[in-house]
């Protein structure tokens, strides 16, 4: 089974300068995914989606393939990270190569390891489902949240105010990490998928949204901290 992992790495970051080739660690942040996803020996095809010619020239250093550029259309603000599969999965098409299984992996998420990457494959094709989405329990009750009314706090659910944490269905959100998906589902629900999809449960100590720079030091504190382990 042909399968192909897509690291999505436009240029041009605005909250994070140069978010996808910053130094984490001391190496640019998108080496790490290009490394797991070469280390998994999975993929057909290991590849970066970029706009920016210093972000492919880091990624062909790096042992990625970047065949074409993305284009102007996929790059902008309001481009879907479905949109960016869609176009690779059709470039692709033209150049003659047909992937089964493909894994968006974005430039930004250290904690991605080859032993991951494989795991969501296999999930994938033994639950012959259309994804696998990597999860992390929210780790404060959603059902608790509470809203500005007026300049007053207020609780959005009040019924909940006395059930104990531990009886509140447990909610969980997307770790922003990877994603495994069969193509063919994919290309059919042109990228809106909603059903079929298999999660994978992630410990919150191996994933961090990293928007900020006090993201990005948490998430080199915790990256630093999975290493000592």
């Amino acid at each position: 089974m042909s399968s192909i992992a897509i690291i999505t790495a436009r240029g041009g970051s605005k909250r994070i300068p140069q978010k996808n080739i910053r130094k984490f660690c001391g190496r640019p942040i998108i080496e790490y995914s290009i490394q797991a996803a070469l280390s998994a020996g999975i993929f057909d095809e290991v590849m970066v989606s970029t706009d920016s010619k210093e972000i492919a020239d880091i990624a062909l250093a790096a042992g990625a393939n970047v065949p074409f550029y993305r284009s102007e259309k996929a790059s902008g603000d309001f481009a879907t990270t479905a949109d960016v599969i869609m176009e690779v999965l059709n470039q692709y098409e033209k150049l003659g190569q047909i992937f089964e299984h493909a894994s968006c992996i974005y430039p930004t998420a250290p904690f991605i390891t080859a032993k991951k990457l494989c795991e969501g494959y296999n999930i994938l094709k033994e639950k012959q489902g259309s994804m696998v989405m990597p999860v992390v329990m929210f780790s404060f009750p959603p059902q608790r949240s509470m809203i500005l009314d007026g300049g007053i706090l207020k609780l959005k659910w009040p019924e909940n105010r006395n059930i104990r944490s531990q009886d509140l269905e447990p909610f969980y959100h997307d770790c922003g990490q990877f994603y495994c998906y069969d193509v063919k589902k994919f290309l059919l629900a042109e990228g809106q998928l909603v059903d079929g999809i298999i999660p994978m449960i992630m410990s919150e100590t191996e994933v961090q949204d990293i928007d900020s720079m006090d993201d990005w030091k948490i998430a080199e504190l915790k990256y630093k901290s999975m290493c000592e382990i």
